[in-house]
């Protein structure tokens, strides 16, 4: 469980959830599967797509009133360029609409923005060899994000597959008083801290986190398009060896692991 000053519960290796999802359909869910039919992930390691998904982040953020004006006009900082971090571009229809931060957060890879903004209460976790995925920067264009209601569904779908593929202990990020209820229904998500302080953001944020093993089954159940391969795992978190050329997009592969259940 998820308590007001840290995380107790399940500790590196135990039993991960075992995914074999019912047949299900609703309007939501094939809502939800018919957008990924036409949604690519890229991640965005040379210099053009992060020049493209920083600019993003300024102009969704900008659009709220959560940054000021500036002449670069691009959200951008420290944590972008750490190993441990995994920049996604999410493309509808060829389209860029989204774009969302991962860090995979442990003993030899310790920064992130929830050890950043709340190490007090994240870095005991990891210095005792637990590991958090830790999502962030989540921004869509103002100008299209109404056309997708799915979009959140769409660009967080990345976390589980972050988890699956990392094996992490929590799934743990940094979120807006409004928002808490999509992430405690969706992640099952607990608040761990007051609101802080985070720049450049310019509103408080707090910490939100849970068990990924606890939490990330029964969620995956009650919403089949967060499946993913283990080879759409490895497309979109695998880095190329020396020589090789990462994939330039990935496709999501709900559909099929929903198909042969």
């Amino acid at each position: 469980m998820v308590t007001s000053t840290g995380l107790v519960g399940l500790k590196p290796g135990a039993e991960r959830f075992v995914r074999e999802p019912e047949r299900k359909s609703s309007s939501f869910i094939d809502g939800v599967m018919a957008l990924l039919e036409r949604t690519e992930y890229r991640r965005c390691d040379t210099s053009e797509d992060r020049e493209e998904i920083f600019h993003l982040r300024y102009r969704s953020y900008h659009a709220h009133g959560f940054v000021p004006e500036t002449e670069g006009q691009i959200v951008k900082d420290d944590l972008d360029d750490l190993p441990n971090c995994y920049n996604f571009a999410v493309y509808i229809d060829k389209r860029l609409v989204s774009t969302v931060r991962l860090h995979q957060i442990d003993h030899d890879n310790p920064l992130g923005p929830v050890t950043k903004g709340f190490g007090d209460i994240m870095l005991p976790h990891i210095d005792d060899g637990e590991t958090c995925i830790n999502p962030s920067m989540l921004a869509a264009d103002p100008d299209i994000a109404r056309e997708y209601r799915a979009l959140p569904y769409v660009s967080l779908r990345l976390v589980i597959a972050a988890y699956e593929y990392f094996h992490s202990t929590y799934c743990a990020c940094l979120i807006r008083q409004e928002h808490t209820a999509f992430y405690r229904r969706i992640f099952g998500a607990r608040q761990m801290s007051p609101e802080r302080a985070y720049p450049p953001i310019s509103i408080p944020l707090m910490l939100f986190g849970g068990i990924c093993s606890k939490e990330f089954g029964p969620i995956v159940e009650r919403f089949p398009f967060f499946l993913s391969t283990k080879s759409e795992q490895r497309l979109l978190f695998e880095r190329p060896a020396p020589g090789q050329v990462a994939p330039l997009t990935v496709l999501p592969t709900a559909k099929y692991l929903l198909d042969a259940a």
